[in-house]
């Protein structure tokens, strides 16, 4: 064998490692087509959690990879979706790991207005499944709303057309959103200003609208496209301040308008559905005014009418009240005799109970309550006796049938309780009796202190002649013979000639003894007391 070995046929090639093949093709591949533009049917749609999206493009004979990487798929105009058909600008790469091939999407539109239409009635018939087109849902436009929010353009003329209709009609404030109307960033910055707007707080430095107006002038399909996407109407759908939605022209019709809770045919309309005209509320309220005031006018006429008919048919006052003077004047006049009729009759009664408390009168209740008193003491003691007899025998009679044992210890207690009994009955009565006299008692010091006695007792006396008491000087002149009584005795006086003997008399001490004799029990009916 040699040394050296001749070369094999073909054995000159160079050796390429596989990523220097990689490379290569790599190089070759996005050199051949750095900028394609590729038109098929979306087929698988994947977005990675990182952000980059993957989806297929596909006709009848192959299939083309596509990868959006994160960056690049917030500028897509559209997003695709499985099935619809579009047009792919962008450039060929390799995957070096898996030895394929695909295409890096820069851009994505939609192949032909067809596809767009079938798109739009796809997203249709998704929310309106979900409900998002129910008209219950949807909320009142407020009748005059203080702040208004508008999500527009800020350099087209719609936002001047809706300021000037606002301030034609009804001046309100207005607070803009500028946002772009049209293109990539369309979707995203309407989505934000109608979340932004209800994330306002009611009553905060800057005001919360109590109306939105999304608003945009007429255009193609494709740019009214941004008013097409489902963040936008699903922001729409939940939005908490009631939505007017102007998008294009009458004809245009977007998939906001759905949602909305009331669609304008135009911005400017929107601008007439959100204020009412100022001039023609001002016009009603002059015309109610004068109809109330009228109506106010017409009322008091017609009540003052009435009110004079009613008067027409009522008397006079001063014959209203002719009886009710005669009746007063009639009443006045037997006001006096009333008067002395009622106080002599009370002094009649006064005459009738002042008799029955003389001491006369006391005297004898007195006495006959003494002897109730006495008789109760004296039948006391033998009624007590007569029913302890009674039970003694009713005892004894019972005590025969018994036995000697038993009759023997019941007559013990039952004599044993009678004699308690008797001790209780006996104290009882005691206690009645001595309640009895003191009560007696206390009639006699009170009769005593009513008496003319006790007034005896201070050193005065009465004067009598021929068992009459003696009340007045004259009497006492011509009178034969005066009877003086004081606190211990009477005096007897012979023929008095004056009043001088009589008070000498009086005042000259007595050297006969005195004559003690039964008291006058009769008190004198008016006592002179000297």
């Amino acid at each position: 064998m040699d040394l050296i070995d001749d070369p094999r046929s073909g054995e000159n090639a160079p050796e390429f490692s596989v990523s220097e093949i990689s490379g290569a093709v790599k190089k070759t591949v996005e050199g051949a087509f750095g900028h394609v533009r590729v038109k098929g049917e979306v087929g698988r749609v994947m977005h990675a959690r990182s952000g980059h999206l993957y989806f297929d493009i596909k006709d009848d004979r192959a299939v083309l990879g596509c990868t959006t990487w994160k960056a690049q798929v917030a500028r897509l105009n559209v997003i695709p979706e499985e099935g619809m058909e579009i047009v792919a600008t962008g450039r060929l790469t390799t995957f070096p790991n898996q030895s394929k091939y695909q295409m890096n999407v820069q851009d994505v539109s939609v192949a032909g207005v067809g596809a767009l239409m079938a798109m739009l009635e796809k997203r249709k018939t998704k929310l309106a499944a979900e409900g998002l087109f129910d008209p219950a849902r949807k909320s009142d436009i407020p009748f005059l709303p203080d702040v208004i929010g508008v999500v527009t353009s800020p350099t087209g003329a719609v936002i001047r057309d809706i300021l000037h209709r606002l301030r034609d009609r009804f001046p309100r404030k207005v607070l803009v959103w500028p946002v772009a109307v049209q293109g990539a960033n369309c979707a995203a910055e309407v989505t934000r200003a109608i979340e932004g707007f209800n994330a306002m707080t009611p009553g905060g430095a800057l005001p919360r609208p109590d109306v939105l107006i999304v608003a945009r002038g007429g255009g193609s399909i494709e740019d009214l496209w941004g008013f097409n996407e489902e963040n936008v109407a699903r922001a729409a759908a939940v939005s908490d301040i009631p939505l007017i939605s102007a998008v294009g022209h009458e004809t245009d019709t977007t998939l906001i308008d759905y949602v909305s809770d009331r669609r304008a045919p135009t911005p400017t309309a929107a601008a007439e559905m959100a204020v009412p005209v100022r001039l023609d509320m001002l016009a009603f309220v002059n015309e109610c005014g004068g109809r109330l005031s009228r109506g106010l006018a017409n009322g008091m006429t017609r009540r003052a009418d009435r009110l004079r008919d009613l008067a027409r048919g009522l008397p006079r006052p001063e014959r209203l009240t002719e009886d009710q003077r005669q009746r007063l004047d009639a009443a006045s006049d037997r006001l006096d005799g009333a008067l002395n009729r009622f106080v002599s009759t009370k002094r009649v009664a006064l005459a009738d109970v002042a008799g029955g408390v003389r001491p006369t009168v006391l005297s004898a209740r007195i006495a006959e309550a003494r002897r109730r008193t006495d008789d109760r003491a004296r039948q006391l003691v033998p009624a007590l006796t007569r029913k302890t007899e009674r039970r003694r025998e009713a005892l004894a009679g019972v005590s025969a049938r018994l036995r000697p044992a038993v009759v023997a210890s019941e007559i013990t207690r039952q004599r044993e309780r009678t004699g308690m009994l008797g001790i209780k009955m006996s104290g009882g009565a005691t206690q009645r009796i001595t309640t009895a006299r003191a009560t007696l008692d206390g009639l006699e010091r009170l009769r005593k202190t009513l008496g003319y006695e006790a007034t005896l007792e201070r050193g005065f006396a009465v004067v009598r002649s021929a068992g009459a008491v003696i009340t007045q000087v004259d009497d006492a002149r011509a009178s034969d013979a005066l009877e003086i009584q004081f606190k211990d005795g009477r005096v007897s006086l012979g023929s008095a000639t004056g009043l001088r003997d009589v008070e000498a008399a009086v005042k000259k001490p007595s050297t006969a003894p005195k004559k003690r004799g039964k008291k006058d029990d009769t008190p004198p009916e008016q006592g002179t007391l000297l």
